[in-house]
């Protein structure tokens, strides 16, 4: 017996994300992410300073996890190396893979997650386009940072110009460290991972991979912990504004979608039929034939006009 699909169920599935529609508005947004990153460049001289301000703000609050890292990091090979390799690669990696997951085995939850990624990553683009920074490893060395990227780049395939590989640096923007993306899509895949992934392993995960990314790119010297928080932050934002977006996206397809009555031509007036069946004998749906002593169709007996009745056959 054929199973009967529910109105939800129909519109459930009519509204489920496509791969095809997906896969390209992830790369469009991912390619004005890395487009963005290289037009909101700024002024050097100005990353510095906005660099050596957040060091001054740290060091009135008394933080400064970024120099006993980096200096564990750049004396401790065993731990400097893989901790480069985590850079360059996992950001690039685990977030769309966390992506294609929720996409396969999590679809109720993809809209949202994609959405609240897509309005943090934004968000983010606006930081870097605003308050354009230097990070840790390009200050003067009396700061006493050090770039373990470019210590270690024998052992990978990044050069002394962040994690682009070699002879690539001018696609990156060195100066996009406030706030730290690598920091914030970590935090949204170990959100996901923690709320959805069912078993223990997952939300250990889930626990696991933001806080050793935020202890990594303190590290390695690429930002400051005040870049790590500003991450955190932007992620909260995008997380608070990916409903409002989403419904706006409902309320603007809803409207681009809705069905337009035909005109008749040359009366401007919608067709009184349009979408209704006819049946034999009927002219107009649901409309007889009103005049008294009309002929009526064929297949329809002639009623009294008196009486409203079927007139018997003589």
């Amino acid at each position: 017996m054929p199973q009967t699909e529910t109105p939800g169920t129909e519109v459930a599935l009519r509204s489920r994300p496509r791969w095809w529609t997906e896969l390209p508005l992830i790369l469009l947004v991912y390619g004005c992410y890395s487009a963005g990153r290289l037009l909101a460049r700024g002024d050097v001289s100005g990353a510095v300073d906005h660099g050596l301000a957040i060091l001054r703000i740290e060091k009135a609050l008394h933080l400064n996890a970024e120099h006993p890292l980096n200096r564990l990091f750049t004396r401790e090979a065993w731990l400097g190396v893989p901790a480069d390799f985590w850079y360059a690669s996992l950001h690039y990696l685990v977030t769309p893979a966390v992506l294609v997951w929720l996409f396969r085995a999590r679809a109720p939850h993809y809209r949202a997650a994609r959405t609240w990624l897509l309005a943090s990553t934004f968000i983010g683009l606006i930081g870097f386009t605003l308050l354009p920074t230097c990070p840790p490893r390009l200050l003067d060395a009396g700061h006493g940072f050090v770039d373990t990227m470019a210590q270690y780049s024998s052992y990978g395939w990044w050069g002394g110009e962040a994690s682009a590989p070699r002879g690539m640096g001018g696609m990156t923007n060195q100066y996009a460290a406030m706030p730290s993306l690598h920091v914030g899509w970590a935090l949204w895949c170990g959100v996901l991972l923690w709320r959805h992934g069912g078993t223990r392993l997952t939300k250990v995960l889930g626990v696991v991979y933001p806080l050793v990314t935020a202890i990594v790119v303190m590290g390695t010297a690429n930002h400051y912990l005040l870049d790590a928080v500003a991450g955190v932050a932007v992620m909260g934002v995008g997380y608070l504004l990916a409903p409002a977006l989403m419904r706006a996206v409902d309320r603007l397809r809803a409207r681009l979608s809705r069905p337009v009555a035909p005109v008749v031509s040359g009366t401007g007036s919608p067709i009184v039929s349009a979408g209704c069946q006819t049946s034999a004998g009927e002219r107009i749906p649901r409309q007889r034939e009103s005049r008294p002593g009309a002929a009526a169709g064929p297949d329809v007996p002639a009623t009294d006009a008196g009486e409203g009745a079927p007139t018997p056959a003589r």
